[in-house]
């Protein structure tokens, strides 16, 4: 089992992105909390895996790295995990280099809070004609 902050929040990536959610909550607290793309609240991994396989065919995180705040402590610490997402949209068309940022807020071991910022609104704005990129 991961001990540190950062290979806690990796593993739960690694189980979230199986699509696994179930192994994904063995990661986080009961009192978690997450944050989507767009302001969505969301109380459980399974609901965000939902989430994704309503905006994407199938999608992975290329992780670039992943950073501990420092002045951390068992009560919180702050973890970012910073990369691209590639996958494809619905229609099968493939894609890479998305960016993404994940900040999470990980109390005695669990991961507390989840906020998730990336690409895809304005990428997908582009692709239907509404806003260049």
């Amino acid at each position: 089992m991961p001990s540190s902050p950062a290979e806690i929040v990796e593993a739960y990536l690694t189980a979230h992105m199986i699509p696994d959610p179930v192994a994904a909550k063995a990661f986080v607290a009961q009192n978690f909390d997450i944050t989507f793309t767009g302001g969505r609240k969301m109380k459980d991994p399974a609901e965000a895996s939902a989430f994704n396989k309503g905006r994407y065919k199938w999608v992975k995180k290329k992780f670039e790295r992943t950073e501990v705040v420092a002045g951390g402590t068992p009560e919180e610490t702050v973890v970012y995990n910073i990369g691209t997402l590639y996958g494809e949209w619905p229609d099968g068309t493939p894609f890479e280099g998305n960016r993404y940022v994940d900040r999470y807020v990980l109390a005695h071991g669990k991961i507390v809070k989840m906020s998730v910022w990336n690409d895809s609104a304005e990428i997908l704005l582009d692709r239907a004609g509404l806003v260049p990129l």
